[in-house]
């Protein structure tokens, strides 16, 4: 959008090197993050990166720059770039310019507010370290998330990435009465149109915004892309005094659109040829993600791991910032464990005696320590069969294959899929379940009768024809 209140600041295009713009300005020069307006109706959109003299900027454009020519007249906007912000944003999709690009008409009655932000001051955080719950058995007893911390979630395609995110969504709005952002940073327009889609029949866009960089898009507009969702986020944070699950998919294109920038700039790339300025970056956009006196951004990243290499500078700066790993596995979803949440890689900063409590914590480490063995022993189990275990392994077994079932949970966004109606289950209730399998107290009811339910209560035999039970269950009948 074009600054009608400042007087016209004109320039005049020196230099096109692919994204990077050179200007020349004979009057003010514009501050850095500017944003400058060329090209046909002003259609091309640039971002003022460097000042090289008194009369000379720099720029990566945010839009194609297909058509740009020395010469070109350039309007300086007069300030930074903007996104809208207020209650009229709910249920609508947006580029990074605030454009509404859901084929709907544009929003009205908006406040446009620089995406340029500080973090919250020190003395506007919240010092008390506070649990997310999140409906969802797996997560609140194994991998906590904190109320206005960052986890990461680690899965390939087809593992449930995208139904964990929109059931916690629902989740969000229905029990904690807050506002899903969900921000795609170099995204694929097919997944773009299908979440939106998903959104839509599960119920939840009317308390959902969705901001998308696409992929095919420049590098300037990716890496703005995530500074307009959060704008967005703190609104509702800081005016409306809500809470905010802001899901951002997937952070590393963050680090990568940073990087491209960098190397377009002609700056000295460090470690791996990364951006040498790649730290402050991820820091300034992750440092705005917090738990303040008025409300939270709680926020869960899709992380990509270069090469599967954990080493890699990305995968460091950014696992500093999580307070919880969630990692999705195949295998599971091959078992029909749902959600596939790995529960011995997955875990949390905020699974501490001096956060959770002394009973979340020590039935978490015996959960994960039963779990663990079991892992164990199925190589044993798969060469000689289960009879041939002790009695005390047996035990082990029949309580972690009934806390696998147990940590199953129905979807409200797979209902009409499923048939089976969806469970929030609180975290007493999940941790109840828990100790009294671990007491024993089911070792007579079928595994099956603790396959998608929600708290513990529900339990009763059910049918218990092999097409209603995990293909794991199936086949470990079949081998003995």
């Amino acid at each position: 959008m074009i600054n009608n209140t400042v007087p016209s600041n004109r320039g005049v295009v020196v230099s096109v090197r692919g994204s990077v713009v050179d200007i020349r300005f004979d009057g003010r020069l514009p501050a850095i993050t500017s944003l400058l307006h060329t090209g046909k109706d002003g259609q091309i959109a640039i971002e003022v990166l460097t000042q090289l003299d008194v009369h000379r900027v720099r720029g990566i454009a945010l839009t194609p720059t297909q058509g740009l020519a020395l010469g070109m007249a350039v309007i300086d906007s007069g300030g930074p770039l903007k996104a809208p912000v207020g209650k009229e944003i709910l249920s609508r999709m947006f580029d990074v310019f605030g454009n509404a690009i859901d084929r709907l008409p544009a929003p009205t009655g908006v406040e446009w507010r620089t995406v340029h932000r500080a973090p919250p001051p020190l003395s506007r955080r919240s010092t008390q370290s506070e649990i997310f719950e999140t409906g969802i058995k797996v997560i609140d007893v194994l991998a906590p998330l904190e109320r206005g911390g960052k986890a990461g979630l680690f899965g390939g395609a087809g593992v449930g990435k995208t139904v964990l995110l929109t059931e916690m969504i629902h989740n969000m709005v229905g029990h904690h009465e807050g506002v899903s952002i969900f921000c795609g940073i170099g995204e694929r327009c097919r997944e773009g149109e299908e979440l939106y889609r998903d959104m839509k029949e599960a119920g939840v866009l009317p308390n959902m915004v969705m901001v998308f960089g696409q992929m095919n898009e420049p590098p300037g507009s990716r890496f703005r892309v995530g500074h307009a969702a959060l704008t967005m986020a703190e609104y509702f944070r800081d005016d409306e005094h809500r809470d905010v699950l802001l899901l951002i998919d997937n952070i590393f294109r963050f680090i990568q659109a940073g990087s491209e920038i960098s190397g377009l700039m002609g700056q000295m790339p460090s470690r791996l040829g990364y951006q040498p300025t790649m730290g402050t970056e991820l820091s300034g956009l992750e440092e705005r993600i917090a738990n303040t006196d008025t409300g939270a951004i709680t926020s869960i990243q899709a992380v990509y791991v270069p090469a599967d290499d954990f080493t890699d500078p990305a995968a460091v700066h950014t696992f500093s910032h999580l307070s919880a790993s969630i990692v999705l596995s195949r295998k599971r979803a091959s078992e029909g464990l749902y959600p596939a949440i790995d529960p011995l890689q997955s875990g949390s900063k905020m699974a501490t005696p001096g956060i959770v409590g002394e009973r979340h914590y020590a039935l978490a480490q015996q959960i994960r320590g039963t779990l663990a063995q079991y892992a164990d022993l199925k190589d044993i189990i798969a060469m000689l069969g289960l009879e041939q275990l002790s009695a005390a392994d047996r035990a082990i077994v029949a309580r972690a294959r009934r806390l696998e079932r147990f940590l199953t949970q129905p979807f409200f966004t797979t209902e009409q899929f499923s048939g089976i109606k969806g469970r929030l289950v609180s975290l007493n209730d999940s941790l109840d379940g828990c100790e009294r399998i671990l007491r024993d107290e089911f070792k007579d009811v079928p595994e099956s009768a603790l396959y998608m339910i929600g708290a513990i209560d529900e339990v009763q035999v059910q049918d218990t024809r092999p097409e209603t039970r995990p293909i794991a269950e199936q086949e470990v009948e079949h081998e003995a």
